[in-house]
C-alpha cells in the first residue's frame, strides 16, 4: 500500500522590520545658531522683574566678607607677603573675593535657578516646541549665568574702587576676565545640573568642590602656605588662575604667566561645556 506523501505548508516570511535611525552621539560637537539670543533674552526679561532682591542677595555677603575679614582680620594681620612684597591684607582678599564672587554668582544661577527652569517648570520643554535646539538653550542658560556673575562682579569692584581699595587703571582688564570666570563656572555647575535629581544634589558641588576651591586657591591666605601635594593641585584650579591673573591688576601689575593661567581657563571652560552638553543631551534622550 503507497503512503500518501504528507505536503507541509511554508511558513511565511517575516517582513523585515525597517531598521531604526542611529541616534546621534552625544558628544558631538556643539550645534549653535543664533537662536540662543531669544533665550537670553527671555531670562534677561523674568530677571528684570527680580533684579533687586537678586542683586542684593549677590552682593550683600561677599561685601560683608570683605568688610569683616578685610578690615577686621586684617587690623591683626597688617599685611601679607606677596612675591617678596608687603600687600595690605584688605587689598590680597579683595582681589581675590571678587573672584570668588564671580565663581559663586555663575554657580547659583546654572545650579538652581537652571534646574527649575529645566526640571521644575518645564521652560526648556516649551522653548524646544519652537524651532530652538537643545544646545543653544544650553548655550543661553550657560552665558546668561555669565552675565549674571559679570555685573554682580562689576557692581562689587565699584564698591571696592569707591572704598578706595585699588586706584590701579589696569582694572578696566579685570571685567573680561571676571566674564571668563563666570563662563567657566557656569559650564562647571551645568555638568551637576544636568546630573541631578532634585535640589539636594547640588549639596555635592558645594561641600565637595566650591569649598575646597575656596581655601585652596589663594583667596584668603598665600598659596606658599599649602603643602607640596595641595599646591600641586591648586596650581590648576581654575579658580586659582584667575585670582592668578586678576590679583596682579589691583597692584597696577601685569600678570606672571598670564598667558599659561588664561589657557587653563579657557581649556576648563570649553572641556566643561562640552560635557555639561552631552550630558544635558543624555538627560533628554532618556
Amino acid at each position: 500500500m503507497m503512503n500518501e506523501a504528507t505536503t507541509s505548508t511554508p511558513k511565511p516570511t517575516p517582513a523585515p522590520t525597517p531598521a531604526q535611525a542611529p541616534q546621534p552621539a552625544l558628544f558631538r560637537p556643539p550645534q549653535i545658531s543664533w537662536r540662543w539670543l531669544p533665550v537670553f533674552r527671555r531670562n534677561l526679561l523674568v530677571w528684570r522683574k527680580l533684579a533687586v532682591p537678586s542683586l542684593v542677595g549677590n552682593i550683600a555677603e561677599p561685601l560683608i566678607t570683605l568688610v569683616a575679614f578685610g578690615y577686621g582680620l586684617g587690623m591683626l594681620i597688617g599685611q601679607v607677603q606677596l612675591n617678596g612684597s608687603a600687600v595690605p591684607y584688605i587689598l590680597f582678599l579683595a582681589s581675590g573675593s571678587i573672584c570668588m564672587s564671580a565663581m559663586n554668582a555663575a554657580s547659583f544661577e546654572a545650579l538652581y535657578s537652571a534646574f527649575s527652569r529645566m526640571n521644575v517648570q518645564r521652560t526648556w520643554d516649551g522653548i524646544m516646541n519652537a524651532p530652538v535646539r537643545l544646545d543653544d538653550v544650553v548655550f543661553a542658560e550657560m552665558l546668561w549665568a555669565a552675565y549674571k556673575s559679570l555685573f554682580t562682579s562689576a557692581v562689587i569692584l565699584a564698591v571696592m574702587l569707591a572704598l578706595g581699595i585699588s586706584h590701579s587703571p589696569m582694572l578696566l582688564l579685570a571685567l573680561p576676565l571676571l566674564g571668563l570666570v563666570g563662563i567657566v563656572f557656569a559650564s562647571i555647575a551645568l555638568i551637576f545640573n544636568a546630573l541631578a535629581k532634585g535640589y539636594d544634589f547640588f549639596t555635592y558641588y558645594f561641600s565637595l568642590f566650591l569649598t575646597p576651591t575656596m581655601f585652596l586657591s589663594g583667596v584668603f591666605f598665600p598659596r606658599d602656605q599649602l603643602p607640596g601635594v595641595m599646591r600641586v593641585i591648586s596650581d590648576w584650579l581654575p579658580l586659582t588662575a584667575a585670582v592668578e591673573l586678576i590679583r596682579p591688576l589691583f597692584l597696577d601689575q601685569w600678570p606672571a604667566q598670564g598667558l599659561r593661567h588664561l589657557a587653563v581657563l579657557v581649556a576648563y571652560g570649553v572641556a566643561a561645556f562640552w560635557i555639561a552638553l552631552a550630558l544635558t543631551r543624555r538627560r533628554f534622550r532618556n
